[in-house]
Protein backbone atom coordinates (compact mmCIF):
# COMPACT_ATOMS: atom_id res chain seq x y z
CA UNK A 1 0.00 0.00 0.00
CA UNK A 2 1.50 3.32 -1.05
CA UNK A 3 1.48 6.04 1.59
CA UNK A 4 1.60 9.78 1.24
CA UNK A 5 5.17 11.04 1.37
CA UNK A 6 5.49 13.65 4.11
CA UNK A 7 8.45 15.98 3.93
CA UNK A 8 10.19 16.42 7.24
CA UNK A 9 12.31 19.27 5.87
CA UNK A 10 10.74 22.67 6.20
CA UNK A 11 11.24 26.40 6.00
CA UNK A 12 9.12 28.95 7.81
CA UNK A 13 9.42 32.69 7.24
CA UNK A 14 7.86 35.82 8.63
CA UNK A 15 8.39 39.56 8.77
CA UNK A 16 7.81 42.30 11.27
CA UNK A 17 8.01 46.04 10.65
CA UNK A 18 10.10 48.13 13.01
CA UNK A 19 10.84 51.83 13.28
CA UNK A 20 14.55 51.39 14.01
CA UNK A 21 17.49 51.60 11.67
CA UNK A 22 18.37 48.24 10.05
CA UNK A 23 22.08 48.43 10.95
CA UNK A 24 21.31 49.21 14.61
CA UNK A 25 18.89 46.29 14.88
CA UNK A 26 21.34 43.96 13.11
CA UNK A 27 24.08 44.99 15.55
CA UNK A 28 22.02 43.67 18.47
CA UNK A 29 21.80 40.13 17.04
CA UNK A 30 25.23 40.05 15.41
CA UNK A 31 27.36 41.64 18.15
CA UNK A 32 25.28 42.16 21.31
CA UNK A 33 22.78 39.30 21.73
CA UNK A 34 23.67 39.22 25.43
CA UNK A 35 21.84 42.56 25.78
CA UNK A 36 18.53 41.07 24.65
CA UNK A 37 17.76 39.64 28.09
CA UNK A 38 17.61 43.18 29.51
CA UNK A 39 15.45 44.37 26.59
CA UNK A 40 13.02 41.41 26.45
CA UNK A 41 13.28 39.87 29.95
CA UNK A 42 9.94 38.03 29.78
CA UNK A 43 11.20 36.10 26.75
CA UNK A 44 15.00 35.90 27.05
CA UNK A 45 16.40 35.27 30.52
CA UNK A 46 20.07 35.02 29.64
CA UNK A 47 22.41 34.87 26.68
CA UNK A 48 25.98 33.89 27.39
CA UNK A 49 29.14 33.19 25.47
CA UNK A 50 30.12 29.52 25.58
CA UNK A 51 33.09 29.75 23.23
CA UNK A 52 34.52 32.51 21.05
CA UNK A 53 33.75 36.22 21.05
CA UNK A 54 30.69 38.39 20.53
CA UNK A 55 30.25 39.37 16.90
CA UNK A 56 32.49 36.60 15.55
CA UNK A 57 31.20 33.82 13.29
CA UNK A 58 31.97 30.38 14.67
CA UNK A 59 31.33 31.49 18.25
CA UNK A 60 28.96 29.45 20.38
CA UNK A 61 26.31 31.17 22.46
CA UNK A 62 23.82 29.81 24.98
CA UNK A 63 20.27 31.11 25.41
CA UNK A 64 17.93 30.64 28.37
CA UNK A 65 14.41 31.63 27.36
CA UNK A 66 10.71 31.01 27.88
CA UNK A 67 8.57 29.84 24.98
CA UNK A 68 5.04 28.41 25.05
CA UNK A 69 4.98 28.81 28.84
CA UNK A 70 8.11 26.71 29.44
CA UNK A 71 11.67 27.59 30.35
CA UNK A 72 13.98 26.42 27.57
CA UNK A 73 17.62 26.32 26.58
CA UNK A 74 19.49 26.50 23.27
CA UNK A 75 23.16 26.35 22.38
CA UNK A 76 23.87 27.85 18.97
CA UNK A 77 26.80 28.42 16.68
CA UNK A 78 26.87 31.81 15.00
CA UNK A 79 27.25 30.45 11.47
CA UNK A 80 27.39 33.74 9.61
CA UNK A 81 27.31 37.48 10.13
CA UNK A 82 26.75 39.54 6.99
CA UNK A 83 27.05 43.22 7.91
CA UNK A 84 26.48 44.34 4.32
CA UNK A 85 23.06 42.64 4.21
CA UNK A 86 22.31 43.00 7.97
CA UNK A 87 21.94 39.24 8.36
CA UNK A 88 22.92 36.81 11.13
CA UNK A 89 22.58 33.01 10.95
CA UNK A 90 22.40 30.75 14.01
CA UNK A 91 22.55 26.95 13.99
CA UNK A 92 21.14 25.11 17.02
CA UNK A 93 23.55 22.43 18.26
CA UNK A 94 22.01 21.59 21.66
CA UNK A 95 18.81 22.25 23.57
CA UNK A 96 15.06 21.82 23.62
CA UNK A 97 14.52 22.42 19.89
CA UNK A 98 16.53 19.29 19.10
CA UNK A 99 13.90 17.22 20.92
CA UNK A 100 11.66 17.85 17.88
CA UNK A 101 14.07 18.75 15.10
CA UNK A 102 17.05 16.90 13.67
CA UNK A 103 18.50 20.27 12.74
CA UNK A 104 17.37 23.85 13.15
CA UNK A 105 18.76 27.09 11.74
CA UNK A 106 17.46 30.63 12.36
CA UNK A 107 18.31 33.54 10.10
CA UNK A 108 17.45 37.12 10.99
CA UNK A 109 17.85 39.71 8.23
CA UNK A 110 16.96 43.40 8.49
CA UNK A 111 16.25 45.52 5.44
CA UNK A 112 15.69 49.29 5.41
CA UNK A 113 12.23 50.21 4.14
CA UNK A 114 12.23 51.84 0.72
CA UNK A 115 10.71 55.08 2.05
CA UNK A 116 13.59 55.39 4.52
CA UNK A 117 11.32 55.18 7.56
CA UNK A 118 12.15 52.11 9.60
CA UNK A 119 13.01 48.57 8.56
CA UNK A 120 11.64 45.10 7.93
CA UNK A 121 12.94 42.24 10.10
CA UNK A 122 12.75 38.98 8.14
CA UNK A 123 13.01 35.75 10.14
CA UNK A 124 13.65 32.39 8.44
CA UNK A 125 13.71 29.00 10.12
CA UNK A 126 15.17 26.06 8.21
CA UNK A 127 14.61 22.74 9.92
CA UNK A 128 14.16 19.01 9.67
CA UNK A 129 11.57 17.41 11.92
CA UNK A 130 12.36 14.15 13.70
CA UNK A 131 8.98 12.73 12.63
CA UNK A 132 5.82 13.81 10.80
CA UNK A 133 3.76 14.47 13.95
CA UNK A 134 5.86 17.48 14.93
CA UNK A 135 4.28 20.86 14.28
CA UNK A 136 5.94 23.58 12.28
CA UNK A 137 7.59 26.14 14.61
CA UNK A 138 4.94 28.85 14.09
CA UNK A 139 4.77 29.82 17.78
CA UNK A 140 8.55 30.19 17.78
CA UNK A 141 8.23 32.59 14.83
CA UNK A 142 5.69 34.62 16.81
CA UNK A 143 8.17 34.55 19.73
CA UNK A 144 10.93 36.05 17.54
CA UNK A 145 8.53 38.75 16.35
CA UNK A 146 7.76 39.71 19.97
CA UNK A 147 11.49 39.92 20.74
CA UNK A 148 12.01 42.01 17.60
CA UNK A 149 9.37 44.50 18.77
CA UNK A 150 10.99 44.68 22.23
CA UNK A 151 14.39 45.39 20.65
CA UNK A 152 12.83 47.99 18.36
CA UNK A 153 11.25 49.78 21.33
CA UNK A 154 14.57 49.75 23.18
CA UNK A 155 16.45 51.16 20.17
CA UNK A 156 13.84 53.91 19.73
CA UNK A 157 14.12 54.84 23.41
CA UNK A 158 17.93 54.89 23.18
CA UNK A 159 17.79 57.08 20.07
CA UNK A 160 15.37 59.49 21.77
CA UNK A 161 17.61 59.66 24.85
CA UNK A 162 20.64 60.37 22.64
CA UNK A 163 18.75 63.24 20.98
CA UNK A 164 17.86 64.73 24.38
CA UNK A 165 21.49 64.45 25.50
CA UNK A 166 22.67 66.55 22.53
Amino acid sequence: MAGVEVSLVGKLEGEVEIKSNAADFHDVFSCRPHHISSVSPDNIHNCGMHEGDWGVPGSTIVWDYSHDGKKRFAKEIVEAIDDENNSTTFKVIEGDLLEDYKNFRAIVKVTPKKDGEGSIVHWSFEYEKLHENIADPTTLLEFTHAISKDIDLHLQEAAAAAQVAK
